[in-house]
């Protein structure tokens, strides 16, 4: 049985954004070329999440639940970083590991939440990504491979996010 935790707020130092944005916000780089793992997982809205079918963008892969305060915090600004950079390329994925998917539903209806959201509640997406805490969200960039980790959550609406999610955006 895999077990998670939430992991509270995460306070950045003053002055890193001046350096690199992903250290801003305690990205994890991967050490070597790793290609994300392809998976088709149920939405609550009845259709699949397929990240396949996002080939050629960036892809922000999100792992949360309804129960996890952390998530829930971040969740907002997830939508606001969606908003500002889908048209230019970013797909927003959040996959809930709740057990139950009729607990999604009222929640992404009350934030207003339009990414696509997939439902894992066996929770064997998460393990093959190696999730070991809520929040985690994996940047892939347009090729398909890992680009960074966030482990915990994070200000996904400041201007180091953005430059990240700009940084990846602009490499083909």
């Amino acid at each position: 049985m895999l077990l998670l935790a939430c992991i509270g707020v995460l306070v950045v130092p003053p002055g890193t954004a001046a350096q690199d944005p992903f250290k801003a916000i305690d990205l994890i780089k991967p050490a070597r070329v790793q290609v994300a793992k392809d998976f088709v997982s149920p939405s609550p809205a009845g259709q699949s999440v397929k990240l396949a079918d996002y080939r050629g963008k960036v892809v922000f892969l999100n792992f949360w639940a309804t129960w996890c305060p952390p998530c829930r915090e971040e969740m907002p600004a997830m939508e606001r970083l969606y908003q500002r950079y889908r048209d230019k390329g970013l797909v927003v994925v959040a996959v809930s590991i709740d057990s139950e998917i009729v607990v999604i539903p009222p929640f992404v209806k009350q934030n207003k939440l339009t990414f696509p959201i997939g439902h894992d509640p066996k929770m064997a997406l998460a393990e093959r990504y190696g999730v070991r805490a809520l929040p985690s969200s994996f940047l892939i960039d347009r090729r398909g491979n890992l680009a960074a980790l966030a482990i915990g959550p994070r200000a996904w609406d400041t201007k180091p996010a953005y430059a990240v999610i700009e940084s990846l955006l602009d490499h083909r």
